[in-house]
């Protein structure tokens, strides 16, 4: 069994140490094999997944914004190769460290996918999703999640072409959307004003933004058995919130 675990920590916003202590005791119990993170920072001698993680290898994006700000991926498993895609694709200000890591962890490729995340960039979802999914044929793995922030909600275009529902720009491909496998008819949101008081936007869109996805083979669906997946992250511990977002961990 792996354990995988995805959520946006919100860099160091709101009540940083509070936040701080409710994520690495939370992160600890939970103990995910591997987990995508989004909203990180890392600057000059800081590293923030460093401070809220123990004993995992940790890969970093490059190309974040001037505060820190990226995505990263701690793994139990050593990384035996990592591959960064730059996801600014369009003549859009370059405020928002849109990007790709894949990290090779032996027959699984592990990717952490954060697109632009306006509510009218979904163009730019869509092309910046078709860029990983070809990377990703690129590299031949046997195993594949793709995990993260993707700030769009099922019914999008972007999330759709994951899931096999649409065909971008000529390509198709299938994963199977953890969430849905096993809670098939519960919205799960993960970034909501209505259950989180973190969220600034009062009537943001978009509810389940974060997923877990497992590339399908030719027969019999994902090609790593869905066990479990469920929301994380999503009561306050001891009065304190983790994120503006929920988390979503799948065995």
């Amino acid at each position: 069994m792996i354990r995988i675990a995805t959520i946006n920590i919100w860099a160091r916003f709101g009540d940083w140490p509070a936040r701080r202590e409710v994520l690495r005791r939370c992160i600890g119990e939970l103990n995910p094999d591997v987990l995508a993170l989004q909203e990180t920072v890392v600057l000059g001698d800081y590293d923030q997944v460093a401070d809220i993680t123990d004993g995992y290898e940790v890969v970093h994006q490059t190309k974040r914004t001037p505060d820190g700000a990226g995505i990263s991926i701690a793994s139990r498993r050593a990384a035996t190769a990592v591959h960064e895609l730059d996801l600014h694709i369009a003549a859009r200000p370059r405020d928002f460290p849109a990007g790709a890591l894949l990290v090779e962890l032996g027959d699984l490729l592990f990717v952490n996918h954060n697109p632009s995340w306006r509510l009218d960039h979904e163009n730019e979802r869509e092309r910046q999703a078709v860029t990983v999914a070809r990377k990703i044929e690129e590299l031949a793995a046997k195993h594949v999640v793709v995990a993260g922030d993707m700030d769009a909600d099922p019914l999008a275009t972007s999330i759709r072409f994951w899931t096999g529902r649409t065909s971008i720009d000529g390509m198709s491909v299938c994963y199977r959307d953890a969430w849905e496998a096993k809670h098939r008819g519960d919205c799960g949101d993960t970034f909501t004003p209505h259950e989180n008081p973190l969220v600034a936007d009062a009537d943001w869109p978009f509810g389940r933004i974060d997923y877990i996805l497992v590339r399908c083979g030719v027969h019999g669906g994902p090609t790593m058995r869905i066990n479990r997946c469920e929301r994380w992250l999503d009561q306050p511990v001891a009065g304190v919130w983790a994120s503006d977002h929920f988390g979503v961990v799948a065995d």
